[in-house]
């Protein structure tokens, strides 16, 4: 509406303008005097014949201009031309590679680096062929090509850390991730992986710059990285040498979370060491709330040393207390009720796990029977049901099983994997039937299958059945007396879940049925050497 009203006051002061001159005519006289001619013309003619002069002058000049562009103007519609063809090869490309199509792949890439050249998503699509075909040389010829260019680094990096991992030089795939987080802190991929190469070579000092580096680039949420630095800092106090230092970390650990048991043991005992026993007492009962542990429960007994049997006993009683009808509650005042020579008391903590018994309160039955009665006969009863009992929670991650905790996973390298928690109960309740392999079937045995006198399928040579002593027995890790040593190596791991031709040192929890019972009760006589 604007411009139709402008348009109309254009041609309305055009015509008032031609209207004024013609109602007042004039003329116009030039004189040339080299020339000895004088031109006397009207106005409104001049003013036509100027008007003439630069329509021609304009109409010269956009002609001129043509001319000289022309080149350039052909050149840019020729490469606007092959980049639309390259372009739309690389489109065909892409939807051929995810079609799995690689005559297409191939075609569609070379057409586009023939159109576009080195352009980034030319690259890509010739390295997603390659990767497609399986060439890794030249899918990682050309990362390399796109790491050197600023604007394709970071797709580069990554493509050549996913070579390097598959072709398992993790020496070089750290080294990309470094590089990659140097360029940008915040490319997640990066940030990560290196995280995970630290802790998994045991640069605790490291993962821990690195994980505050995370934090600050968006990479992780608060509690993550509270639960993560705890872990970290753990990690290190245990690997540490200057005690003031495991002090410090241990203690921060515990502050950022309250309920990791590791950490909580530790600076329970470091605590305890020192005189401070309140303290110690507050820092492991908090833990106890919120995850019962054996670990807890030992060090929590000797958090005063020198005292009797008996003062322990009061303790782990008021320690039992802290976590109602929990098993570990009972088991540790069963325990120091033994020490103590407290049978009654400990037969009545046991009264209620023994009706399904596992391992540990199997062992604890048995040496029960032994001190308090002598009844040999019952000792033995139990240590059968022991060999077949339940599992007790363990330090379990990633299929396998660890006598002590870790900071990573051996086998997936994760960070904080380990969980306290029955193996394999969250994969197969008792009492189904895991197939390991079609020929050969196995089960759990029942809990409270009665004991019987020959030797299991599963025992050890030699007869005696494997990992017959509780695992909470043995004491913390004492810290290690060099600093920057290596990362702690994996003892006791037990991997959970194997191949069925290969079932793994597991056999006492899915034992393939002996196809004959042994003769000889050359295990059991181990077990009666156990008494006397």
């Amino acid at each position: 509406m604007i411009r139709v009203v402008f348009f109309l006051t254009a041609v309305a002061v055009v015509a008032l303008g031609a209207a004024w001159l013609a109602d007042r005519p004039g003329e116009v006289t030039i004189v040339w005097p080299w020339l000895g001619k004088t031109i006397e013309t009207p106005l409104a003619m001049l003013i036509a014949v100027m008007v003439m002069i630069a329509i021609a002058a304009i109409l010269l000049w956009s002609l001129f201009r043509a001319i000289l562009r022309t080149p350039g103007d052909l050149m840019f519609f020729l490469r606007h031309r092959r980049a639309a063809r390259g372009y739309q090869a690389i489109s065909r490309g892409l939807i051929a590679i995810g079609a799995g199509d690689m005559r297409a792949a191939r075609r569609f890439a070379a057409e586009a680096r023939r159109n576009v050249g080195d352009e980034p998503l030319a690259l890509l699509l010739a390295a997603q062929t390659a990767q497609l075909a399986g060439n890794r040389a030249a899918a990682e010829s050309t990362f390399r090509t796109m790491a050197d260019h600023a604007d394709t680094r970071l797709l580069g990096l990554h493509g050549l850390f996913v070579e390097a991992q598959r072709r398992g030089d993790m020496a070089a795939a750290h080294a990309f991730a470094e590089e990659a987080v140097r360029a940008n802190p915040a490319v997640g991929w990066a940030a990560q992986a290196v995280l995970d190469f630290r802790c998994q070579q045991g640069d605790w000092s490291g993962a821990l710059a690195a994980l505050d580096s995370n934090m600050k680039s968006g990479q992780t949420d608060k509690p993550s990285f509270r639960r993560s630095r705890a872990v970290l800092l753990t990690a290190r106090a245990l690997s540490g040498a200057e005690r003031e230092a495991v002090r410090a970390d241990v203690m921060e650990a515990v502050r950022l979370a309250p309920a990791l048991v590791p950490a909580a043991a530790l600076a329970g005992r470091l605590l305890a060491e020192t005189g401070e026993m309140r303290k110690a007492s507050r820092i492991l009962e908090a833990a106890w709330r919120a995850n019962p542990h054996p670990d807890l429960a030992e060090t929590y007994a000797h958090v005063r040393p020198g005292d009797a049997a008996r003062d322990r006993l009061a303790r782990m009683q008021t320690l039992a207390k802290l976590s109602a009808d929990h098993p570990e509650g009972k088991l540790a005042v069963a325990r120091a009720a033994i020490d103590a020579r407290e049978f009654a008391v400990a037969r009545a903590a046991l009264a209620p796990l023994a009706l399904a018994p596992t391992r540990r309160v199997a062992l604890l039955m048995a040496e029960l029977e032994q001190q308090d009665t002598g009844d040999v006969g019952r000792a033995r009863q139990w240590m059968a049901r022991a060999v077949h009992a339940g599992r007790d929670p363990a330090w379990t991650a990633d299929g396998l099983v660890s006598d002590k905790w870790l900071p990573v996973s051996p086998a997936s390298g994760r960070l904080d994997a380990f969980e306290w928690r029955v193996p394999l109960a969250d994969l197969t309740p008792p009492g189904r039937v895991i197939e390991q392999s079609e020929e050969a079937p196995v089960s759990y045995p029942a809990r409270d299958e009665a004991p019987h006198h020959e030797a299991p399928a599963h025992a050890a040579p030699g007869g005696v059945p494997p990992r017959t002593v509780p695992r909470h027995q043995a004491p913390l890790p004492a810290v290690p007396a060099r600093a920057g040593s290596p990362p702690p190596r994996v003892e006791g791991v037990i991997p959970l879940v194997h191949s069925p031709d290969d079932p793994g040192p597991d056999a006492e929890l899915v034992a393939e049925p002996a196809p004959e019972p042994p003769t000889t009760p050359d295990g059991w006589s181990r077990l009666r050497g156990l008494f006397r």
